[in-house]
């Protein structure tokens, strides 16, 4: 059997001198693999390439556009939040500013009443003076009065008991020391 190889082998080596030649059925065999592998691939593997490229595609255009759609909504919320501050800020600006002339407003009241309660109180104080001094001015005639007319009673020697007459005396005496003040005063 080996023999039989041997010369086999010799044979086809000696029909295939030229090694440029390929082997048919070696081609063959090789082609038909190729097809079917081809075929395989075109029918099974690039539908599945196409369909995770045509998913990945959607899948970051879907995300381009809602990044798309999330910077818009985020520059809205910013622009808003922007407004609201400045709204916000005018708003507080303005309470201030109402705050400072309400205050003002209040403390020119305030002066106001004090001026006027200073006022009566010192017109009222005024007054409450004229008053007692009135009252003194009553009182030190009376006892001026009486200590004149004692002095008169005692100077002149006769009892000044008549009411009249001790008045006159009185009046005369007061109006001499008013004239005497008056006259020393300028």
């Amino acid at each position: 059997m080996n023999q039989q190889i041997i010369s086999a082998a010799a044979q086809g080596a000696a029909e295939s001198a030229n090694p440029l030649v390929p082997n048919l059925w070696e081609m063959g065999v090789v082609l038909a693999g190729f097809a079917v592998l081809y075929f395989i691939v075109v029918k099974f593997v690039v539908p599945m390439f196409e369909k995770t490229f045509a998913e990945r595609a959607e899948a970051i255009e879907g995300g381009i556009a809602k990044a798309e759609k999330a910077q818009a909504e985020a520059s809205a919320a910013l622009e808003e939040y922007k407004q609201q501050l400045h709204d916000a800020r005018a708003e507080a600006n303005r309470i201030r500013e109402e705050a400072r002339a309400e205050g003002a407003q209040i403390l020119a009241d305030l002066k106001s009443k004090a001026a006027a309660e200073s006022a009566r109180i010192t017109e009222q104080a005024h007054a409450q003076i004229e008053s007692e001094r009135q009252a003194a001015v009553v009182s030190l005639r009376s006892e001026v009065g009486t200590l004149a007319t004692t002095l008169a009673e005692r100077i002149v020697g006769e009892t000044l008991s008549d009411d009249e007459r001790a008045a006159r005396v009185v009046d005369r005496f007061l109006a001499d020391l008013e004239t005497q003040s008056a006259g020393a005063a300028k």
